[in-house]
């Protein structure tokens, strides 16, 4: 399907003769004669979107080849204008909607809702396929044989796509296009590269005539996404003589997924659409390289339709070096002993690869030779190196007693955060990292304290954009019916959006309950992890043996876990330390005979089996607040000092009396 936009130097017409009719009066007679000169055909329309003084703009919609100036000109003489046609240009779908919505909005048309319906562009038009990632552009039809091997070329293709190249031009031109023998798989890491690579090809068949289209499709095609049926075939439709180029979005597909049902049905789906329209309009489908197992299920599903592998090649040695000379002579300037030193000769490179050593190189020359008096400014990835985490949140966490595995986890995580600015330099794509994590300790080791801190860090250094967290345990994620649950754990990942999600006793969601409920709700926890990947960071909290359980109840989870953090029990000198941090946010502060004394207390209370480490800390302070208050009121109350109120004494301090659980013994004593 095409669309043209035309445009009519004005000679006569009535429109412009009658100048007692009202504009409106002129708009409604021209939508009637359009509807009447197109009438119920849906393989053609012609209508006005644009009307001056001395231009006529025009808008056609065709399926087939046909006399384009001819069509228009009788459609102007229909409605009335005399007009010069000039040569059509061809235009996107996008472009055809302005100018539908212009005639539309000028009353030259009924309604432009009921044109895209006739064509069945309804679907795509922004009504039923509004969440399709559906992009257009146009082929460079000029393109010439001896241009297009130069960019082969230069993308260093030419195992693969040159010899193909050649078989295009080996045909005779076809004034029709008798349909396709071959479509395309396009492989490269780089997504730039892909394009390029895939614009040669559509350069190269529009030019031998084998596509009657200048405007081709894309499709961005996620891991995980889902479309209708009926909007993959509307695009196809709507692309019927020329190109669809599938793009897959993703850096690989190692990950084992047993939730992507989805993926798998949109690839069926694809697929299905691809051998229906085989002979009318043209596939290509792009992956990263190491996207095998996607690549795979396309075959799987792909029939009898035959496909070229178009790839990048690899450049090693004394091409590498020539590559990198040629680069230097395309910006006039010359090469040194630097541009070579980072080429391995044992090494294989990409062209996007040589591409940045390249661009590293010239930054550097521009300051070093160039341009001199810049040589002393420092590059802007030493700043980002010497920037400290920000905000408040950090600072809180580094001041609290212990948590050295919590401590350093989040520092990796900014790290990593920060690393990501700095490998774009050396041409690694910058990816969002899964960050999910899974805290084990017993309770009062700081497990929800740290999340929360966690949680506002994160957004404090711009790697989450809210930064709130979302604590939720069993009875807040599982519905009180089968089928339920899904819907109400997709709720609390959307509310957690941006931030995190805190999931406490996780275990608890399967813990004795192997049936439907469990599964569904763990099912969908990992099918919601990995949609969210980029902006939510879920938190499983729980004792460390029965997290080990939970963890084994589902294989997707355990590897979207990026950081098993532990929470050690404090030892008694950490509780002193934690003591004294809790005494000194309430204004207090304890003697040093109080310390001696609390130190035994967390020796003895350590040995309970039921130990609330930081909060057992907290409720013997607030004990040792009341023993003082009952003190301090034997005394004489004029008598008692400020020092005294805000002391904590030995005889403040309690040491607990603790019942040991005594283990069974079997056997003979």
């Amino acid at each position: 399907m095409q669309f043209y936009k035309i445009c009519g130097e004005l000679i006569a017409s009535e429109v412009s003769e009658g100048e007692k009719r009202t504009r409106k009066e002129i708009s409604h007679r021209i939508a009637a004669k359009t509807a009447e000169f197109n009438g119920a055909d849906n393989t053609r329309c012609c209508f006005l979107s644009d009307l001056g003084d001395e231009y006529a703009t025009f808008g056609i919609i065709a399926t087939y080849c046909m006399n384009l100036v001819g069509f228009a000109e009788n459609f102007a003489k229909s409605i009335g204008l005399n007009a010069n046609i000039a040569l059509p240009d061809e235009i996107t779908f996008g472009n055809l909607q302005n100018l539908l919505s212009n005639a539309d909005r000028q009353s030259y048309i009924e309604n432009d809702d009921e044109i895209l319906e006739r064509f069945g562009l309804d679907r795509i038009s922004g009504r039923f396929g509004r969440s399709l990632d559906f992009g257009e552009n146009l082929i460079n039809y000029n393109a010439k044989q001896e241009d297009l091997l130069a960019s082969t070329k230069k993308l260093f293709a030419n195992e693969t796509l040159v010899p193909e190249l050649e078989r295009i031009y080996a045909g005779g031109k076809s004034l029709y296009a008798k349909g396709h023998p071959v479509h395309y798989i396009v492989e490269a890491d780089d997504r730039d590269t892909r394009r390029e690579l895939y614009k040669i090809i559509l350069d190269a068949l529009h030019a031998n005539l084998r596509l009657d289209n200048c405007r081709y499709s894309f499709l961005d095609f996620r891991p995980g996404e889902s479309y209708s049926h009926m909007t993959y075939e509307a695009l196809y439709k709507v692309s019927e003589g020329g190109a669809v180029v599938v793009r897959y979005l993703a850096g690989d597909d190692s990950e084992d997924d047993s939730n992507a049902s989805a993926e798998r049905d949109t690839i069926e789906h694809i697929c299905e659409m691809a051998k229906l329209y085989r002979n009318k309009v043209l596939t290509i489908l792009c992956f990263p390289r190491e996207c095998k197992k996607v690549k795979a299920q396309f075959y799987e599903h792909l029939g009898s339709m035959s496909f070229i592998e178009v790839r990048e090649d690899f450049i090693n040695g004394e091409s590498a070096k020539v590559f990198l000379g040629n680069l230097a002579k395309e910006h006039h300037v010359r090469t040194d002993k630097k541009l070579f030193d980072d080429v391995k000769d044992d090494r294989s490179y990409l062209a996007a690869e040589l591409q940045v050593l390249f661009d590293e190189w010239y930054n550097k020359k521009l300051k070093s030779t160039l341009y001199p008096q810049y040589k002393d400014i420092e590059v802007a990835h030493k700043e980002t190196v010497k920037t400290k985490p920000q905000g408040t949140a950090y600072d809180e966490l580094m001041e609290m007693i212990g948590l050295s595995e919590a401590k350093q986890v989040i520092k990796k995580a900014l790290n990593y955060y920060k690393m990501q600015k700095l490998y774009e330099e050396k041409g690694v794509k910058r990816s969002t990292p899964a960050m999910h994590m899974i805290f084990t300790g017993n309770p009062g080791t700081a497990k929800t304290t740290v999340a929360r801190l966690f949680a506002r860090i994160m957004r404090e250094n711009g790697v989450l954009s809210r930064g709130q967290l979302v604590e939720v345990g069993r009875g807040d994620l599982v519905g009180k019916y089968v089928g339920w649950t899904a819907p109400v754990i997709q709720e609390k990942f959307k509310k957690a959006s941006g931030g995190v999600l805190f999931i406490d006793e996780a275990y608890s969601l399967v813990d004795d309950r192997d049936g439907s409920f469990g599964d569904e709700a763990i099912n969908t926890i990992v099918q919601e992890m990995e949609n969210h990947r980029a902006d939510v960071v879920v938190i499983f909290a729980g004792y460390p043996d029965k997290m080990e359980g939970f963890l084994a109840k589902n294989p997707g989870l355990r590897s979207r876990i990026a950081f098993h953090v532990p929470f050690a029990d404090y030892d008694s000198t950490e509780l002193c330390q934690i003591a004294d941090l809790i005494s000194k946010k309430n204004g207090m502060s304890i003697e040093k005979a109080a310390f001696d004394k609390l130190e035994k207390a967390f020796d003895v209370a350590r040995g309970d089996t039921d130990f609330g480490n930081g909060r057992y800390v907290r409720n013997l302070f607030e004990q040792a607040k009341m023993n003082q208050a009952s003190r301090l009121l034997e005394k004489d109350f004029e008598s008692i000092t400020a020092d005294e109120i805000t002391t904590i004494t030995a005889d403040d301090i309690v040491i607990p009396t603790v019942k040991k659980t005594e283990k069974r013994r079997i056997g003979f004593c």
